[in-house]
């Protein structure tokens, strides 16, 4: 059984449709139109394993060589963008849900960053970094987009759990069968990325 194939295409897939999601939310706080929430998913969606399969020579890249992940991006995008939209303003519900949504897909593309590393046969040590930038530039492309200071620059742990991940799913691997490893390292990183983020609540003007 292929593991790419069976195990970290699901979850690329996921991912995608996450990272999608939650550019839509930022598109509508930032009052963008459908439109423009649609360009926003999908380069958000797409931009981290875009950087991934550059960095490591695998062209064509990812969402060229399989269109699914542009036909999942799209319609996931518009969807988010509207139900964002139906969002009460004021309450930083938005805000809250496209951080939660972000923890998610941080965890998702940093455990398929390190595995499509690995694919490719880097070193364990630039896998792991592989798997910080596919983890985390899909979020920071997202931001800048609307003109605001990545969390990444902002906060010091959210690459740092990316990274920790990332080292802790290769320890993890040499014990466990890589399903178990990859649901272990996910839960460990999508826990912590939401216990800080419930010690800081968004703020509702923010939104």
């Amino acid at each position: 059984m292929d593991t790419l194939t069976h195990i970290f295409l699901p979850l690329t897939i996921v991912a995608t449709a996450v990272m999608a999601a939650s550019a839509a939310i930022q598109a509508r706080r930032f009052r963008l139109d459908l439109f423009g929430a649609t360009v926003l998913g999908v380069v958000t969606a797409v931009g981290g394993g875009t950087l991934r399969d550059l960095l490591i020579g695998r062209v064509p890249v990812f969402w060229v060589e399989d269109t699914t992940y542009i036909m999942i991006a799209v319609p996931i995008a518009g969807a988010s963008y509207f139900v964002a939209r139906a969002m009460p303003e004021g309450n930083g519900q938005r805000l809250r849900l496209l951080m939660y949504l972000d923890a998610i897909g941080l965890a998702l593309f940093t455990l398929t960053g390190v595995q499509v590393a690995l694919e490719a046969g880097v070193s364990p040590l630039i896998a792991v970094v592989i798997g910080c930038v596919t983890g985390t530039a899909g979020g920071m492309i997202r931001d800048l987009l609307c003109n605001i200071t990545p969390s990444v620059l902002r906060e010091d742990l959210y690459a740092t759990l990316s990274l920790a991940g990332g080292a802790v799913y290769l320890g993890l691997a040499e014990w466990l069968r890589e399903p178990v490893a990859t649901l272990v390292v996910f839960v460990l990183i999508l826990v912590a990325r939401i216990g800080l983020l419930l010690r800081t609540p968004p703020d509702a003007e923010a939104d």
